[in-house]
């Protein structure tokens, strides 16, 4: 039996930090950092049947053409990513009553919607990018057993291209999940690697009043290539949903909205219709 200290819940019997029980959440799950974009995909809903709030942790979910669906915000970074995983998964693959694992495991589908700065000169702004791989900069993985899902080859690469620090812990490399990347492919979708750094500021090479440890270390990665496989962008959540999601049997992906190209330093003229281009696009495609 899992310890209450380990499987936390609150007096209604909802996890404890996303504040929901098995009942409230589908098997189609959309991700938002932004807990006020939470609504800009719900709006679309034919009808919302539940929703919660609870810290970053914002939760709606209701049905689109007729497909159950819920929109979760998670908040910012890979730590935050590892409460929403865990709890997520819980509600789904564990008896809340009898703190026991269930003997059949649900799979859920969870694409996370996202704004990212492009890497590369001809991934434009406004254009949309699926992270095929998700590059860990940040060790929140590290704490789980990760060898058997890592792509070690690559991240050798990675490594010794960048001449990666290790006193920063080892970089990790996860791939999305084929079967949602067949699901949401399409020929609007630029495709690459995307970067999961554990801080906005000096992880991500932004300097403002402290020095950071590697200053080249954007273009070093910028230039990074493993077979086809080059960075298309740098975010805070990707590897950690990716990794998370194989360890725990979810099928996860990655989709973000370009409104910067670092490449060439140009910035959305409209940010806001990009991203709602991206909603309505992975709306679609969990419809079908």
């Amino acid at each position: 039996m899992i310890k209450s200290s380990e499987l936390i819940l609150n007096p209604d019997g909802s996890v404890y930090h996303l504040n929901l029980r098995p009942e409230h959440i589908a098997h189609d799950i959309i991700f938002v950092g932004d807990q006020n974009r939470v609504e800009k995909i719900t709006q679309f809903f034919d009808k919302i049947e539940f929703s919660t709030q609870k810290r970053e942790f914002k939760t709606q979910t209701g049905t689109y053409k007729g497909k159950r669906i819920t929109v979760m915000s998670t908040g910012i970074g890979p730590d935050n990513i590892d409460i929403t995983m865990n709890e997520l998964d819980a509600l789904v693959n564990i008896d809340l009553k009898t703190r026991q694992p269930k003997e059949e495991l649900t799979a859920l589908n969870i694409v996370r919607i996202g704004t990212s700065g492009s890497l590369q000169e001809d991934i434009p702004v406004d254009s949309f990018v699926m992270g095929e791989f998700g590059l860990g900069l940040d060790n929140m993985l590290r704490s789980y057993l990760i060898d058997d899902i890592s792509e070690k080859e690559m991240e050798k690469a990675f490594i010794k291209h960048t001449n990666w620090d290790l006193k920063k812990g080892t970089p990790y490399i996860i791939g999305c999940s084929k079967e949602m990347k067949d699901k949401f492919d399409s020929d609007l979708i630029h495709k690459g690697i995307t970067g999961t750094a554990g801080g906005f500021y000096g992880p991500q090479g932004r300097v403002l009043r402290l020095q950071i440890q590697d200053p080249e270390l954007n273009n070093k990665m910028d230039n990074f290539k493993f077979g086809d496989h080059r960075m298309a962008n740098l975010e805070m959540e990707t590897s950690a949903i990716y990794g998370l999601g194989k360890l725990l049997g979810h099928n996860c992906l990655s989709l973000n909205a370009i409104i910067a190209n670092r490449a060439n330093g140009t910035f959305s003229e409209d940010p806001y219709k990009a991203v709602d281009a991206l909603i309505q696009y992975t709306l679609g495609k969990f419809a079908e």
